[in-house]
């Protein structure tokens, strides 16, 4: 049954209207202290006094995604502090991702950050923006194309790393033969993520396969992971590529009767929860928040100062393996929407 998608012409033209639009911000001398900084950025006021610069971001989010909720707070706060103009676009679909960074550059922003899930269909417009001369930064997905399509730096976890952080743990929990879910075909990154896994877990003699599902369908998701549990009772660990396909792990492994592990990637309430409880094994922590903080806050200091950092190389954001116990150290923060 094909998918209903709606709305993408109307945030197109939100795209549009929004960076078109100029909003009157006050500053502050830029002198103040660093705590007297953060108290006037929670208020939604700017801790600076450089000019209102317009930075759009672009990802390649589905509607509902928890996950980009909180990159996205973490941008606007940043954007606050900032007095940065900040607007926001995204789309599962690599051809509207790419119309969306048009709309950017046709609409002159002071910078773009965006995610590179499906890099080649994004190669073309991003080295159209950069001609035009408007920093980049990449942000999520596509560290490996990053630099090669003339961003000023990649801000996120190596999914290679990750995976293999992943399959490091799966061994040390003893496990024997895992399956892989990937919830959606074609993204680089998360097939980054199997195949460090599927790595690491080898080299103690694990075995690991993948499984894709149609991760905009949860109710298929749940029946393709009970099927192959069911299919095979010696899979004992199931890994999610991202915290809303945790809970679904879980009841398809009750409705098959299976004592899998379920452990997946990133973090929410639901998952902090599950963690607590035990029906989760653990977690891995990419910092969500501080992708959206620090991509907005260096496309700033590129403004500013023509700052770069990373030599070259990706910011690394993660990744970290959060269990019962580093749940609950973080749960304040998981509720109010940054971690």
């Amino acid at each position: 049954m094909a998918r209903v998608r709606t709305g993408v012409r109307v945030v197109g033209a939100v795209l549009a209207a929004v960076l078109g639009a100029s909003l009157v911000g006050c500053s502050s001398t830029g002198g103040k202290r660093a705590e007297e900084r953060a108290k006037e950025a929670q208020a939604g006021r700017p801790a600076v006094s450089t000019p209102r610069w317009t930075f759009a971001m672009v990802t390649h989010a589905g509607d509902g995604d928890t996950f980009w909720d909180i990159v996205q707070k973490g941008a606007k706060e940043a954007a606050a502090k900032d007095n940065i103009n900040f607007v926001y676009a995204h789309d599962d679909q690599a051809q509207q991702q790419a119309q969306f960074v048009q709309n950017a550059i046709d609409q002159k922003v002071d910078g773009i950050v965006v995610s590179l899930a499906k890099p080649e269909a994004l190669k073309d417009v991003i080295a159209k923006a950069v001609k035009a001369g408007i920093p980049v930064i990449t942000v999520n997905s596509g560290s490996a194309q990053s630099a090669e399509y003339g961003a000023l730096t990649h801000i996120g976890q190596d999914e290679q790393i990750a995976g293999e952080a992943v399959g490091s743990e799966l061994s040390k929990r003893g496990r024997k033969k895992a399956v892989c879910v990937l919830h959606e075909q074609g993204n680089v990154g998360h097939e980054q993520r199997c195949a460090g896994a599927k790595n690491a877990f080898g080299r103690s003699g694990g075995v690991m396969e993948n499984l894709y599902v149609e991760g905009t369908n949860m109710p298929s998701v749940q029946a393709a992971i009970q099927a192959k549990l069911q299919a095979d009772p010696s899979v004992d660990a199931i890994v999610t590529l991202g915290a809303p396909f945790a809970p679904t792990a879980i009841k398809a492994k009750d409705a098959a009767g299976s004592k899998a592990e379920v452990d997946t990637f990133d973090l929410n309430e639901s998952v902090a929860r599950d963690l607590k409880s035990g029906a989760l094994g653990f977690a891995v922590d990419q910092q969500p928040y501080l992708q959206g903080y620090e991509a907005i806050d260096l496309l700033w200091l590129y403004r500013y100062n023509a700052d770069v950092l990373g030599g070259g190389r990706p910011v690394l954001t993660g990744p970290q393996i959060v269990t019962a116990d580093e749940a609950g150290k973080l749960e304040e923060f998981i509720k109010r929407g940054s971690r």
